[in-house]
């Protein structure tokens, strides 16, 4: 079997790459374990997740009607009904993904492939799948293998299912009435929300000063607030140093300036990051180059050291994020094309969908600090805006970073409802080489959140309406 372009790993890099490149006139063939194209992040990461994120938001937003005197009682949950309808969600999305993978004509074969040279992949079997041959020949090659969670070295806990990963959360098997979030990056705040609306008594331990670590102080704040209210406790500076298992429960052991060295917890959810699946491909029989860190070292066109494979997503380096690796693989796709694509973006959004969420793109001031870089930051405080206020959002927060020499937006930060929608518009401003008077030139409705975009942008000038802050000179 041989194919002009064969992309390894079917995710939002993959098909993107995949799609990309069979509309430019490539005869395309994508390598994946699953039957189904989407990647973890359809099947069993951002989508399913952020549908269950959907539901703890609602739940919320009824309790908050209390204020306006709607009582609407308290909730009951159907964990199996809840179960079919994210998994309706999944399918809808991957039944539409083979529609259109045939429609351009894009062979998808579910197996493990492996490289006997740069030029010549090995099948493998995956599950019940039979394959009419396993050798698979290729022009060339995209990696998008994509990434797995990390385990913690010494905290095993063999042949229990209460100890689990963000995989295993996702799975919903039931409510746990206690349930220990180790790591307080994003993913495993989500997940804590989702377990805490709907009953289990949430913890998180944190072995840094503070959630989120790599976020801006100022937007990780409300959400703390936030979640001291909804979790039984964050253990922050204090580490997990060991797991036992007492049938019912898990015992967990401490190391910090808490109390109670050893608590156990129905579950544990270890969240502490994610790893490339660079290994298990045998890349050593290829000239492609992997760093200490187990990435794929590529260049701005997604190329490796190999001129036959290129690499995408996860595999090819931080951020670890969904929107990147499509990015990259259609910038990937077109090279291939002979175009003179690069990936070289100013601005790549992130965006923590936690309630309030938190979003950045570009410049934020944690890395200003690192870098030594001279900016200027103008804070709008949501407590300002009517929308806010209306909606019960006033802890929210827009903030620009600007250069002080050319008033060039660099970066922004948002804290609050929808920050994920708003942050597209700093995108797209940051991307443009936009100015701060742009910003203010530009008008936007009210009452909307979006105005706090532009109100932002008048606090450096010192003329925001609804803000009395004059500027410092």
């Amino acid at each position: 079997m041989k194919s002009q372009l064969v992309v390894i790993g079917g995710g939002p890099g993959g098909y993107a790459a995949a799609f990309m490149a069979a509309d430019l006139g490539m005869e395309v063939t994508v390598v994946d374990l699953e039957p189904r194209l989407g990647g973890v992040c359809l099947l069993r990461g951002c989508i399913p997740s952020k549908a269950l994120l959907h539901v703890a938001k609602a739940v919320n937003d009824a309790r908050h009607l209390d204020d306006w005197g709607v009582r609407l009682g308290k909730p009951k949950f159907d964990i199996d009904a809840m179960r079919a309808r994210k998994q309706k969600v999944i399918d809808t999305l991957t039944g539409g993904l083979k529609q259109i993978a045939a429609k351009r004509k894009v062979r998808v074969v579910q197996a493990r492939a492996v490289f006997e040279n740069s030029g010549t992949l090995r099948l493998e079997p995956v599950g019940n799948g039979k394959l009419d041959d396993d050798r698979l020949q290729f022009d060339h090659c995209i990696l998008a293998t994509g990434s797995r969670p990390m385990s913690v070295p010494g905290l095993e806990l063999p042949g229990s299912d209460r100890l689990i990963d963000s995989t295993g959360a996702l799975e919903l098997r039931d409510v746990p009435e206690s349930l220990l979030v180790v790591g307080g990056g994003y993913i495993g705040l989500e997940m804590g929300t989702v377990y805490a609306t709907l009953g289990s008594r949430v913890s998180v331990v944190e072995m840094t000063d503070g959630l989120l670590p790599g976020a801006d102080r100022d937007l990780v704040r409300p959400l703390h607030k936030r979640l001291e209210s909804q979790f039984e406790a964050i253990y922050l500076n204090t580490k997990v140093v060991g797991l036992g298992d007492k049938k019912k429960a898990v015992e967990v052991t401490f190391e910090g300036n808490l109390e109670e060295k050893a608590q156990q917890f129905s579950r544990v959810l270890v969240s502490v990051g994610r790893r490339p699946n660079s290994d298990r491909l045998n890349l050593e029989n290829t000239q492609v180059e992997i760093d200490e860190r187990g990435f794929v070292v590529v260049d701005h066109q997604q190329r490796t050291a190999d001129p036959r494979i290129l690499a995408i997503g996860d595999v090819a380096g931080q951020p670890m994020l969904a929107h990147k690796a499509t990015h990259e693989g259609k910038v990937a796709a077109e090279v291939l094309a002979g175009e003179a694509a690069v990936f070289e973006p100013r601005a790549i959004p992130a965006v923590v969908f936690t309630d309030p969420e938190i979003a950045w793109a570009g410049l934020t001031e944690t890395e200003a600090k690192e870098q030594g870089r001279k900016v200027e930051v103008a804070r709008f405080p949501w407590a300002a805006s009517g929308r806010a206020q209306a909606v019960e959002a006033t802890d929210g927060l827009t903030k620009w970073l600007i250069d002080p020499e050319t008033e060039r937006l660099l970066g922004c930060g948002i804290v609050g409802n929808g920050a994920g929608e708003l942050i597209a518009e700093a995108v797209v401003a940051i991307e443009m080489g936009g100015e701060a008077r742009d910003l203010t030139e530009s008008i936007h409705p009210h009452p909307t959140l979006s105005e706090t975009l532009s109100a932002a942008a008048e606090v450096y000038f010192g003329t925001a309406t609804d803000l009395h802050r004059p500027r410092r000179r």
